[in-house]
């Protein structure tokens, strides 16, 4: 669907991503704008390894770093692999 300020989908990202930036150059500490994202992304992985809740909190709170750096580990391996096969934005052929 096209939307009448621009040419539809690809100006809709483009201005989204223009949004996006200008908020972020706006942020002067982006700890603290992202801290409750970070705390609720630890909290899930807290619950994936204790479901239960009977680790102390340490060694949960531990163990929960290492399945969110797992977790972003894969994330990265896939990305990368997709990247490989992806054709680069000016090449005429794939990689």
């Amino acid at each position: 669907m096209s939307d009448q300020r621009g040419t539809g989908d690809a100006d809709r990202r483009l201005r989204a991503r223009a949004a996006a930036h200008e908020s972020w150059a706006r942020t002067i500490d982006r700890r603290v704008r992202t801290a409750n994202a970070t705390q609720a992304m630890l909290e899930r992985f807290e619950r994936e390894v204790d479901p239960e809740g009977q680790l102390p909190p340490d060694l949960r709170r531990e163990l929960a770093v290492h399945a969110r750096t797992a977790h972003m580990l894969r994330l990265a391996r896939r990305s990368a692999a997709v990247r490989r096969r992806a054709p680069r934005r000016y090449d005429t052929e794939p990689r």
